[in-house]
């Protein structure tokens, strides 16, 4: 046999390796809306929900976990990947609505679930093994979580990323308060309050993501990852950036917020959301004027808690941020916006929600100090 057949055949094994990845699983894990699988060099997480765009539920949770840390200290497995079923989301967030339902009768899950979803994102940015994430199609909330901590992540021009948590009632929890301040300026600010929806390449301008494959090269690239022997985590980033250089899709286009980056600083630099709105109506401009109407829907009491998140989290480690956001979860279990954000966004979709305050003027400086108090004995620990 030639050494180019030998080379097809090598391949063409790899990939039935891969395709494995979607069947034959156990039960318990297709339950789950898991799939997990070695494959090579690589330890393989396949959130399998797509019906459901790969919402993150907590059985999901419970399942990843203990399989990121057992692989995490497996001398067989190298790197670890994460990926999405179905080709239309990695992950469009949380399983909000069972998190709802339970809060609303008091159930552990509102506790739990925020638990075990921010231990699991702290697990994410503390892996000691290369933790690669291919966030082709929707990666919100919950979806950012599992991604933004790792090592790399990879968008397609399929990616859309959002942290639409302040049309909900709740912030941009999942470790938010720790990346959203490190990207340049107060691009981070700006996409925490308003939700701005950032697609394909433009995730990566903005630091979201590290690399951006075209989404028909993923299958090989995938292959040419699980495939590579002992690799460092240099040796991964050599082949990301080897496959970035081959995708040239909308390279000639420029970044969508490019003109307005000067703007974002100057508007959303203020010492409360009050000032950041002031500023937008002053400005008078077309883009600060979409701003100030798309900030008059969210939550006021969302947006404050928000902006305070951000500052303090510029400062504080991952493990940190996740403490305070624990603590913010369970305020937002205690108040009432979350519910009706939910119930306006997505049950009765009416996008009309009352909330209480209504005014930005009317949420107190000590409602939101309240928020951030330690939970005793129910903090989050790790």
């Amino acid at each position: 046999m030639s050494l180019t057949a030998l080379t097809s055949a090598y391949r063409l094994r790899t990939l039935c390796r891969l395709q494995r990845i979607q069947g034959h699983m156990m039960s318990s894990q297709v339950d789950s809306g898991v799939l997990l699988e070695k494959v090579g060099c690589a330890g393989v997480i396949t959130l399998n929900r797509p019906k459901a765009l790969n919402a993150l539920n907590m059985p999901m949770v419970q399942h990843i976990y203990p399989q990121l840390k057992k692989w995490e200290s497996d001398n067989e497995t190298d790197i670890v990947i994460i990926r999405g079923a179905g080709g239309k989301a990695f992950c469009a967030g949380g399983d909000i609505r069972a998190v709802t339902e339970a809060g609303k009768v008091g159930d552990p899950l509102a506790e739990d679930f925020f638990r075990e979803e921010y231990t699991l994102n702290h697990a994410i940015g503390t892996c000691r093994k290369p933790y690669i994430a291919l966030i082709g199609g929707i990666t919100m909330g919950g979806g950012v979580g599992l991604s933004v901590h790792g090592r790399f992540r990879v968008a397609t021009e399929k990616t859309l990323f959002a942290m639409p948590e302040t049309a909900i009632g709740l912030f941009p929890d999942v470790g938010g308060g720790y990346f959203l301040p490190r990207l340049q300026g107060q691009l981070g600010l700006f996409l925490a309050l308003t939700g701005f929806r950032l697609k394909g390449r433009d995730v990566q301008r903005a630091g979201v993501a590290t690399h951006f494959v075209e989404s028909e090269k993923i299958p090989e690239l995938e292959k040419e990852l699980v495939d590579l022997k002992s690799p460092s985590a240099e040796d991964v980033s050599r082949v990301l950036d080897s496959y970035q250089n081959q995708s040239a899709l909308g390279a000639d286009k420029p970044f969508v917020l490019e003109q307005h980056m000067s703007d974002i600083d100057r508007l959303f630099s203020s010492s409360s959301v009050e000032g950041i709105v002031q500023n937008l109506k002053a400005d008078g401009s077309e883009f600060a004027n979409k701003q100030a109407k798309t900030l008059s829907r969210m939550s006021p009491t969302s947006l404050k808690i928000t902006y305070r998140q951000l500052q303090a989290g510029a400062a504080l480690s991952l493990q940190d941020v996740l403490v305070m956001e624990y603590r913010l979860s369970q305020a937002c279990m205690r108040g009432c916006d979350f519910y009706e954000g939910v119930r306006s966004v997505l049950i009765d979709k009416d996008q009309n929600p009352k909330w209480n305050p209504s005014t930005l003027e009317e949420v107190s400086e000590e409602s939101v100090e309240q928020c951030f108090s330690s939970l005793g004995e129910k903090d989050l620990t790790f």
